[in-house]
């Protein structure tokens, strides 16, 4: 036998679990662990130029493989800064295992005095499940099957593990530890739902008159894609979607319905509906709480969850099962099998609405007026790339215009930074290229304002660096857009702390190796995405855009963020739309 270090140990335990990338800023305390991963391709760590940059992309990563993201900071700034990435896969359910390095067990807990020292455990629990110091040696093989344990157990979510410099240092015989595979140790399979409730609900169900399935971001977690389908065309019941849980069922199926707008036949089918599904979603306030008016008085909710903290969090229940999406669903149509539905909905009348609310966008989406109109932009960014490329959604008012036109066809090809629970700016690049990373051979563009672009954008360099080649089209407003519209609805136009200089992003690009292009008039923007394209490399496309151009919903946005404050006087300016 041999002696090895503490970080050699921590590289094992990572490779017993399927892991193959780290994401990270490396740091002194890091080199037996940096040093391990060297020494062993089947294992690779990938530096970003800010530590919440390597958070997103391992939040990313594990989104779209399914796979438990691992990234990791060094002590004290490290640990810091790793935190802001951290948030949005803790507010979403996103399992991520965070590891970082800390001072020598003898100054710790509390501090002797030391630089960079930091309380790393008590800044780490509010945005994690479960997190812990590894205190010896011997304990790093049970440490991080406790970790990846309660990361993937009930609702997901991140773990930390903080590790003293000298534990990672330290040599010991390799004999000294044993280290488990997943299936040794844990459930490798996620539970389902109490038979007994799944046969109550199929039953109802199929005695529905109006049953409608709600899917949230608890189905694209489970990858219960085929699942959802398969019971919506046997109910012949229509399918909405939360905004987390956009992705999950393709946007042009017969039983697809749009939601979330004002005019929506998925709005108007909710409200009508007499049995709802409602599948991993918590009816939060983009939800409208699961009251009226978007629902209806008297409904039967059956809800399926992993959590059951969120078992009839905002809305009373018919039925509550606890379990996994996919397991349950496949139970749930099992059940259903024995029973003939009584009728489908009828989502024509529902669709037409939904083409009627799209009409409403067409002449803003077909406008050459220059600067360019969000909705021209978004348009023709959808129509150039194919069916399966994975879209990629940053930024505030930038969010809400790809809400209207920029469909999701392909389910898990969905990844949005202010979709979810977090509202999380800034993530859209390293989302992008873990993207990228994850699946090779598909084209993946993200579409972000130029505020949430400038959070992270030193990470054009990680993306020639690793070869990546991401389109990112940069609606450039010059501003905060969101806060800019409100002081513009709210505050006759004094504006405060959201204007920016006209800042050439596609030159910026350039510096960093990439490919770099401003489009500033409509007929411009698919060229430049063909030359993008063309290029091979990172690109960057900065399309000037109407900065007076403001959602139509924004108001409702605004009504639902700040309900229960006293509104402002609204002064009266003209904005167009």
């Amino acid at each position: 036998m041999s002696r090895v270090t503490g970080g050699e140990i921590l590289k094992r335990c990572l490779l017993a679990e399927g892991v193959r990338y780290v994401f990270g800023v490396p740091g002194d305390q890091l080199y037996p662990v940096l040093d391990a991963i060297k020494k062993d391709e089947r294992i690779d760590f990938i530096t970003t130029h800010h530590e919440a940059s390597a958070a997103h992309m391992a939040d990313a990563w594990a989104r779209l493989t399914g796979e438990i993201g691992v990234c990791m900071a060094t002590v004290g700034p490290g640990a810091a800064n790793i935190v802001g990435g951290v948030y949005p896969a803790y507010a979403e359910g996103i399992p991520l295992l965070i590891i970082t390095a800390q001072n020598q067990t003898w100054r710790i807990y509390p501090d002797h005095g030391s630089m960079q020292a930091l309380d790393q455990i008590g800044l780490f629990k509010s945005v994690t499940k479960w997190n812990a110091v590894v205190s010896h040696w011997t304990r790093i093989p049970e440490m991080v099957q406790q970790a990846f344990r309660a990361a993937i157990s009930g609702k997901p979510g991140p773990v930390h593990l903080d590790f003293p410099s000298d534990v990672l240092h330290k040599r010991e015989e390799e004999s000294e530890v044993k280290i488990l595979p997943p299936e040794r140790y844990r459930p490798v399979r996620p539970p389902a739902g109490n038979l007994e409730l799944i046969e109550k609900a199929a039953e109802i169900l199929a005695e529905a008159e109006r049953p409608l399935i709600r899917a949230g971001g608890g189905v694209l977690r489970a990858k219960a894609f085929s699942e959802i389908l398969e019971l919506a065309e046997y109910l012949e019941a229509p399918i909405t979607t939360s905004v987390g849980g956009k992705g999950s069922v393709p946007e042009d199926h017969h039983l697809y319905l749009l939601s979330g707008s004002l005019g929506t036949g998925g709005l108007a089918a909710q409200g009508d509906a007499d049995v709802i599904l409602l599948i991993g979603c918590m009816l939060g306030d983009l939800d409208m709480w699961g009251k009226p008016p978007a629902w209806g008085e008297e409904q039967k909710f059956i809800q399926i969850d992993i959590c059951p903290q969120m078992i009839g969090l905002n809305r009373e229940v018919e039925i509550g099962i606890v379990g996994d999406a996919k397991e349950t669903l496949r139970l749930l149509i099992e059940k259903l099998r024995k029973y003939s539905p009584k009728r489908s909905f009828g989502v024509e009348e529902y669709r037409e609405l939904d083409r009627i609310w799209a009409e409403n966008y067409r002449q803003m989406s077909e406008s050459d007026d220059v600067p360019i109109h969000p909705l021209r932009l978004i348009k023709e960014v959808r129509d150039f790339f194919p069916r399966d490329a994975i879209t990629v959604v940053d930024g505030g008012n930038t969010a809400v215009w790809c809400h209207y036109l920029n469909r999701i066809y392909e389910p898990g090809t969905y990844l949005s930074c202010v979709s979810g629970n977090s509202g999380h700016l800034g993530a859209g690049i390293p989302y992008a290229l873990a993207a990228k990373l994850a699946f090779p051979d598909r084209q993946v563009y993200c579409i972000t304002g130029d505020g949430a672009f400038s959070l992270n954008i030193q990470e054009l360099e990680t993306a020639y660096r690793l070869n990546l080649p991401v389109i990112f089209i940069v609606a450039n407003d010059r501003a905060w857009g969101m806060i800019r519209a409100g002081q513009t609805l709210y505050y006759g136009k004094r504006y405060i702390g959201v204007d920016f200089e006209d800042v050439r992003y596609d030159l910026v690009a350039k510096a960093m190796n990439c490919y770099g292009e401003r489009v500033v008039e409509p007929s411009e923007i698919k060229p430049a995405l063909e030359r993008a394209v063309n290029s091979g490399l990172p690109a960057v496309i900065d399309v000037e855009i109407d900065r007076e151009a403001i959602p139509p919903d924004f108001e409702i946005l605004a009504a639902i963020w700040l309900d229960g404050c006293e509104p402002p006087e609204k002064e009266e300016v003209k904005v167009s739309v």
